[in-house]
C-alpha cells in the first residue's frame, strides 16, 4: 500500500468523534505514520522478492547460490599462448609483449633465445579480450636485449569472462534437479563443470566396457575444449585414468575426459547491403549473431537448422536480403552429434 492508502485507513479506524480533516491535530499526527509505514512496506516487499533467486543478481546471486550448494561463480580467466622469439638473448619471466591493439602479454618462464624460440605467454588482463588471432602479438613495450622480433604463430587461448548470472544460475539448477549421489552420471557432469573454463559436459557411461565413463567438454564459448582444459577435467576427475579414486571419482570408475570435436559451419550466399553498410560489416554482423546462435545450441541441440541460420542472416541490420544460401553445401539441416559441437566456420560471398 502507498502513503495515501495507509493513511487513509488508520484515519477509518479512529472514531468520527474526533475531527479528522486536512490541518487537524489527527490528521497530522497520522500522515508522518502513513509516511514511514509506506517505507516499511516497500523494504518489506524487497526483502520478499529476495526469497526467490530468480530476482538475484550480482554479489547477492552469487552468495545464496554458494550458500544453498557450494557451488562458486567461476572468475575470469587469463588468456595463454606461445610466441616465437628470434634473436640471440635471453627473455626474462615477466618481460613484456603486445600486440597493435595494445593488448599485453607477459612471458611465463625465462628462455633463452639462440636464433629462434617458443616463449609461453599469458595475457595481463583476464578475459576475452586476450584471446587475439595468430601473428597479433608483435611488438615489445621495453627493448628486450639482442631479441629482434617476435610473433604469436598460433591464436591465443582461454581467456574467458568471469561467469554469468545466467550462466550460474543454471550450474545452480543443474546441480539441485539432477541429484550427483554415488558417482552417478549428473556427478560427473557436474564435477566437469566445477572445473575453470568448462561451459557444458555430456557423459557416456560404459562406453568401453564395465566400470567406463567418457567425459565430453565444451569450454565456456561452447566450442572445442582447449588441451589444457582436457587435462584439468581430467585430473580432477580421475589422474591418468588409473580408476583408483584419486580424483573425484570413486575407486573402480576409469573416467575418460576428451574436447566434443568442432563441426565448421560454412555458409555461402550472395548479399544485399542495407544502405549505409559496407558488405564486410554485413559479414563482421553476421559472423557474430551466427556465433552466438552456434553458442545457444552448443550441447542443446543436436542439429544446426539450415532455416534458422537464413532468418539470423536476413535479420541482421546490414541485410537488405540474401540469395542462394547454402550450409556446408547444402540447404538442409546439419546434424550434430552428441560428441560434437557445431561452430563457426568460413562464410562466403557468390
Amino acid at each position: 500500500m502507498d502513503r495515501q492508502e495507509i493513511h487513509d485507513n488508520m484515519l477509518s479506524e479512529i472514531s468520527d468523534q474526533y475531527d479528522k480533516r486536512v490541518g487537524t491535530f489527527t490528521f497530522d499526527m497520522t500522515k508522518p505514520v502513513s509516511i514511514e509505514l509506506e517505507k516499511a512496506y516497500q523494504e518489506n516487499e524487497a526483502v520478499s522478492e529476495k526469497l526467490d533467486i530468480e530476482n538475484l543478481s550480482g554479489e547477492e546471486l552469487a552468495a545464496r547460490i554458494k550458500e544453498r550448494t557450494g557451488v562458486e561463480r567461476r572468475t575470469a580467466t587469463f588468456a595463454i599462448g606461445i610466441v616465437e622469439a628470434t634473436g640471440n638473448g635471453t627473455i626474462n619471466e615477466g618481460d613484456l609483449f603486445e600486440t597493435d591493439a595494445g593488448i599485453q602479454f607477459e612471458a611465463t618462464e625465462t628462455v633463452t633465445v639462440a636464433g629462434t624460440a617458443d616463449v609461453p605467454v599469458r595475457a595481463l588482463v583476464a578475459g576475452e579480450n586476450g584471446v587475439v588471432p595468430a601473428d597479433q602479438i608483435t611488438s615489445m613495450p621495453v627493448t628486450l636485449d639482442n631479441i629482434n622480433s617476435v610473433t604469436n604463430p598460433e591464436p591465443t587461448y582461454d581467456g574467458f569472462e568471469a561467469e554469468s548470472d545466467a550462466d550460474i544460475l543454471q550450474r545452480y539448477y543443474d546441480r539441485i534437479r539432477t541429484p550427483a549421489t554415488s558417482g552417478n552420471r549428473y556427478h560427473y557432469m557436474n564435477w566437469a563443470k566445477e572445473v575453470q573454463g568448462v561451459g557444458d559436459a555430456r557423459v557416456f557411461p560404459l562406453w568401453n566396457g564395465d566400470n567406463t565413463v567418457k567425459v565430453v567438454i565444451i569450454d565456456s564459448n561452447r566450442v572445442p575444449a582447449s588441451v589444457a582444459i582436457v587435462e584439468d577435467v581430467q585430473e580432477y576427475i580421475d589422474p591418468g585414468i588409473t580408476g583408483l579414486g584419486d580424483g573425484a571419482a570413486p575407486i573402480g570408475a576409469f573416467a575418460t575426459v576428451v574436447s566434443a570435436t568442432g563441426v565448421d559451419i560454412d555458409l555461402s550466399f550472395t548479399l544485399t547491403t542495407n544502405e549505409g553498410f559496407t558488405e564486410q560489416q554485413a559479414l563482421d554482423e553476421i559472423t557474430d549473431n551466427v556465433t552466438a546462435h552456434l553458442r545457444d545450441i552448443a550441447f542443446q541441440q543436436d542439429f544446426v537448422s539450415y532455416a534458422q541460420i537464413g532468418s539470423i542472416i536476413i535479420n541482421s541490420n546490414a541485410v537488405a536480403d540474401y540469395t542462394g544460401l547454402t550450409v556446408n553445401s547444402g540447404t538442409v539441416n546439419i546434424d550434430v552429434a552428441e560428441d560434437e559441437v557445431a561452430v563457426m566456420g568460413v562464410i562466403s560471398l557468390v
